[in-house]
């Protein structure tokens, strides 16, 4: 059976006309939250991860124990035939705190890399669907070339049949179409590879379609690199992670320093006594002890010692791979940023280019109808179309899949 949520942005977007690109990728989005199944993985690591904070906050079990007296030592009152004795141990003050403490911030460490695990799907969903968009535009465009270079053929054809130029122009066009062909079937296989791995994303059929938008919105920021790069150091999931989980050392510390101190035991003892042959009153009387004070000296300090100094190398190493981490992530936002300028650029670049072509073709076309000149100029001419249309699609691509990058940094 499809799930349902993925049945329902179909739906949706087939029955909404002008329904935006947001709108299809935000269905996408949480087909791909409810299914993906390392983010079901992860979601139940970090609930596992809770399961550990009663366990480490309980006492360690009572201890009971049974004696019997195979030869029973005779007393006063009687001879003592079975002695049975429970008794349970107390860690010092704090101690079992300092442990709950602990399991809960490695617990919210689990929760930060379930979110961190969530923005980076969210962003492989988003980039793969930008790259279905592309090669999606590709398609047509070669397409629409292949069109034109057909009624290029065709006019060129009646030229030939006419004396006015050789039959060179046909067999010219005939190996661009040839070409286009070649491409248009590589873009094609690039797409149904692209279906494949989207749909994997969201875990459904891979012959599930897909919904893709004729235009993507032309998104920007709105903050400058400064305030992305301080968003991030604040609200990366890897960098909370870090966080919780020096949070959790400081308190694991803690714990192994309390770990040194005496450990209490208290209990009781309850001896059963027979009768005794004495006619005293209270001859076969039971004995019962209440309290048995024990204490657990921690003599071996090496030990301890060994325990806290661990736990502060771990911090220190905690510290360090975080700052390790906040310097790749600000390579990786000047990476990004960078992509995303030139993509930008590369709009704008690519509409003076393919507005100033399809004027200049437009020309060439009239010369070439009217006296056969400048053939090569047109196939030239078409050849820098095309590629000026494929760039503008591909810088399109590029800008959003930069955007939705940085804002993965972001936690977003």
């Amino acid at each position: 059976m499809k799930k349902i949520t993925y049945i329902l942005a179909i739906l949706i977007f087939a029955l909404s006309g002008n329904i935006s690109a947001q709108d299809v990728l935000n269905q996408y989005l949480k087909t791909a939250a409810e299914n993906n199944p390392g983010l079901k993985a992860k979601f139940n690591e970090y609930h596992a991860a809770l399961e550990k904070v009663p366990q480490v906050g309980a006492l360690p079990d009572p201890t009971i124990a049974f004696g019997y007296f195979i030869q029973p030592v005779e007393t006063k009152v009687g001879p003592q035939q079975a002695k049975i004795s429970i008794s349970q141990m107390f860690p010092w003050f704090g101690t079992l705190k300092n442990l709950e403490n602990t399991a809960e911030s490695f617990a919210k460490a689990k929760f930060e890399l379930f979110e961190e695990t969530k923005s980076k799907l969210f962003y492989d969903v988003k980039s793969t669907y930008y790259n279905l968009y592309f090669a999606h535009k590709a398609i047509g465009i070669t397409t629409d070339n292949i069109t034109i270079l057909e009624s290029f053929k065709n006019l060129a054809n009646i030229k030939v049949e006419s004396g006015l130029v050789s039959s060179v122009d046909v067999f010219r066009i005939e190996m661009e179409i040839n070409d286009l062909e070649n491409q248009l079937a590589l873009l094609k296989d690039e797409l149904w590879t692209l279906k494949v791995k989207f749909n994997n994303l969201l875990n459904v059929d891979d012959n599930s379609t897909i919904s893709i938008t004729d235009t993507l919105l032309g998104n920007s920021f709105t903050k400058s690199k400064e305030a992305i790069l301080d968003s991030i150091s604040k609200n990366n999931n890897l960098l909370s992670g870090f966080d919780y989980q020096i949070e959790a050392l400081q308190y694991r510390e803690n714990a192994a320093l309390k770990a040194g101190m005496p450990k209490i035991s208290i209990g009781l003892d309850y001896t059963l006594i027979g009768d005794g042959i004495n006619t005293i009153s209270n001859s076969g009387q039971d004995a019962f002890m209440f309290p048995k004070l024990g204490i657990v000296v921690p003599l071996y300090r090496k030990k301890y010692k060994a325990m806290v100094q661990e736990v502060v190398y771990l911090q220190q190493a905690k510290t360090e791979e975080k700052q390790d981490k906040v310097n790749m992530l600000e390579t990786f936002l000047e990476t990004f940023w960078k992509d995303y300028q030139d993509a930008s650029r590369r709009i704008s670049l690519y509409q003076k280019q393919t507005d100033l072509a399809e004027r200049s073709m437009s020309i060439l076309e009239v010369e070439y109808a009217t006296n056969g000149k400048n053939f090569e100029e047109i196939l030239r001419m078409e050849r820098k179309l095309l590629k000026y249309a494929l760039e503008l699609q591909k810088a399109i691509s590029d800008r959003e899949a930069a955007i939705a990058f940085i804002n993965y940094l972001q936690g977003q």
